[in-house]
C-alpha cells in the first residue's frame, strides 16, 4: 500500500486527495506556491512544501522541483489531480525513473490520447465510432480546403494538443475556413507549442456525454455510466449531471460498453473519461479520452456510490479493482454547478480577491467540494473556479429543487460570483425540461435579460 502521496495540484482537488488519503491512512505532502501559504490543502496536508512564485509556470509546472520535493519528503506516490501535470506524459516518465508512482496511466497512454489525431486512429482501430473527418493532421490550406470539401461543411479545425476551447475553430464555408485554419494553428502554437490540426465534421447542437471508467493493473476495467455536460461556456463546462436526461438505457450500455473497450485496448490503468457527441437521433462519436480524474467527479461519486479518488489510490498501491461490472449501480440524479469568482455583468471576467464572509449550504442531498473560507484570498493567477455544488436525490427534479435551494443559501462576500447566473440556468424551463445541448448557454444569453443572473 502507499504510504505517501505528494499532491502535485492546489484548490479544492489537492483537499479532496488530502481528505481521501486520510481516510485511507496514507501520508500527505502539499507542494503550494506563494501564492497559496494560505490555502486549507497546505494547512490540512501532513506536510507542506513550497515550490515557487505565485505563477504556475515556474511552482506547479515546474517538475523538476515537484520530483525534488518528493525525494526530500521520501513519498511513494504523486497525485497530479487535473490541469498542471496531470496529463503530461514526461513528468509521468521522471516518476518513473525516479521510482515514484505517478497516480495514472502510464506515458504511452498520455501520448497517445493526449494527441487528439492519434486517439481518434485508436478509437477507430478499436471500432468506437468517431465523427467522419481526416485521416490525421491536416498541415496546409490547400490540403485542408481539399479534405473540408470531402467532410461536408460545417466542419470544426481542432489542435492534436488541444483543450478548454483553445486552438478549436468552426468554418461554415470555404472562405471563413481559410482564416479559421490559420487561426486554429497559431492559437495552438502559441498556447501548446504545437500547431498542428485535425478536422472533423461539425455536429450542429449535439448533447456531450462523457463516460467514466476505472482501469487496474492487471487489465480489469469498467465504466460508472455517463455524465451530461451539455451546459458549456466557450467550450468550458459549467453545469453537469448524471444520469443524463436525454440518454436511454440502451445507448448508454452501448456508450458505456464502447469505452471499456476503448481502454481495454491500451490496457489503460487508473481512473479516465471517455467523451463523445451525442447527436439528436441517439448517434453517438468519441471525440477524445481525459487520462485524469475529472473535475465533475464527484457528481459519479453521488450517484453510484463509489469513491473514484480512493480508488485511483487502491489501483496505484497494485490492487485490483473493487468492483465489477454488475456492482455498478445507478442509485440518485445528480447536479453540479460550477462556482467561479467572475462577474456575469462584465462578461465573466475573473474577479479575484478576499473573501469576507463565506458560508456554504447544507441539508441532506448537498455537497460542497471546496478550498475557500472566510478571509481567503483568491489569487490572480489561476482558474476562477472556487467550488462546486452537488445537490442529489431520488429524481432530478428533486435533485434541480436542491440546487435552486443550495444557491440561494451560498454566501460568498467580497467577491463577485457565477451563482446568480448558474441559479438562473437551475430555473430556467428549457434546462428543466432535459433539453439542454451545447447551444445552450448561447440561446440563454441571447434571450433572458441580463438583470436576472447579474
Amino acid at each position: 500500500m502507499i504510504k505517501k502521496v505528494l499532491i502535485a495540484n492546489r484548490g479544492e482537488i489537492a483537499l479532496r486527495i488530502v481528505r481521501a488519503c486520510n481516510e485511507l491512512g496514507i501520508k500527505t505532502l502539499a507542494v503550494y506556491s506563494e501564492a497559496d501559504e494560505q490555502s486549507l490543502h497546505v494547512q490540512l496536508a501532513d506536510e507542506a512544501i513550497c515550490i515557487g512564485p505565485a505563477a504556475s509556470n515556474l511552482s506547479y509546472l515546474k517538475a523538476d522541483r515537484i520530483i525534488a520535493a518528493a525525494e526530500i519528503a521520501d513519498v511513494d506516490a504523486i497525485h497530479p489531480g487535473y490541469g498542471f501535470l496531470a496529463e503530461n506524459a514526461d513528468f509521468a516518465e521522471q516518476c518513473a525513473q525516479c521510482n515514484i508512482k505517478f497516480i495514472g496511466p502510464g506515458k504511452e497512454a498520455i501520448v497517445n490520447f493526449g494527441d487528439k489525431a492519434k486517439a481518434r486512429e485508436m478509437a477507430i482501430k478499436a471500432k468506437v465510432p468517431v465523427i467522419p473527418g481526416s485521416d490525421g493532421t491536416v498541415d496546409n490550406e490547400k490540403e485542408a480546403l481539399a479534405v473540408a470539401k470531402k467532410i461536408g461543411y460545417p466542419v470544426i479545425i481542432k489542435a492534436v494538443a488541444g483543450g478548454g476551447g483553445k486552438g478549436m475553430r468552426t468554418a461554415h464555408n470555404a472562405v471563413a475556413f481559410v482564416k479559421e485554419y490559420n487561426n486554429a494553428r497559431n492559437e495552438a502554437e502559441k498556447a501548446f507549442g504545437n500547431g498542428a490540426v485535425y478536422l472533423e465534421r461539425f455536429l450542429e447542437a449535439p448533447r456531450h456525454i462523457e463516460i467514466q471508467l476505472l482501469g487496474d493493473q492487471y487489465g480489469n476495467v469498467i465504466h460508472l455510466g455517463e455524465r451530461d455536460c451539455s451546459v458549456q461556456r466557450r467550450h468550458q463546462k459549467v453545469i453537469e449531471e448524471a444520469p443524463s436526461p436525454f440518454i436511454s438505457d440502451d445507448i448508454r450500455k452501448k456508450m458505456g460498453r464502447d469505452a471499456v473497450k476503448l481502454a481495454k485496448s491500451v490496457n489503460y490503468e487508473g481512473a479516465g473519461t471517455v467523451e463523445f457527441l451525442v447527436d439528436g437521433k441517439g448517434d453517438y462519436f468519441f471525440i477524445e479520452m481525459n487520462t485524469r480524474i475529472q473535475v465533475e467527479h464527484g457528481v459519479t461519486e453521488e450517484v453510484t456510490g463509489v469513491d473514484l479518488v480512493k480508488e485511483q489510490l487502491l489501483i496505484a498501491s497494485g490492487q485490483k479493482l473493487s468492483y465489477d461490472q454488475k456492482d455498478i449501480k445507478i442509485t440518485k440524479h445528480c447536479i453540479e454547478c460550477r462556482v467561479c469568482a467572475e462577474d456575469p455583468a462584465r462578461n465573466f471576467a475573473p474577479c479575484p480577491g478576499e473573501i469576507s464572509l463565506y458560508y456554504s449550504p447544507g441539508g441532506h442531498g448537498v455537497r460542497i467540494d471546496s478550498h475557500c473560507y472566510s478571509g481567503y484570498t483568491i489569487p490572480p493567477y489561476y482558474d476562477s473556479m472556487i467550488a462546486k455544488v452537488m445537490t442529489f436525490g431520488r429524481t432530478r427534479e428533486l435533485a434541480l429543487d436542491r440546487m435552486d435551494r443550495a444557491l440561494g443559501e451560498y454566501l460568498i462576500r467580497g467577491i463577485k460570483t457565477n451563482i446568480p447566473f448558474s441559479r438562473a440556468i437551475i430555473r430556467d424551463p428549457h434546462f428543466r425540461a432535459g433539453k439542454a445541448t451545447t447551444k445552450y448557454i448561447e440561446e440563454f444569453l441571447e434571450r433572458v435579460p441580463k438583470d436576472i443572473y447579474t
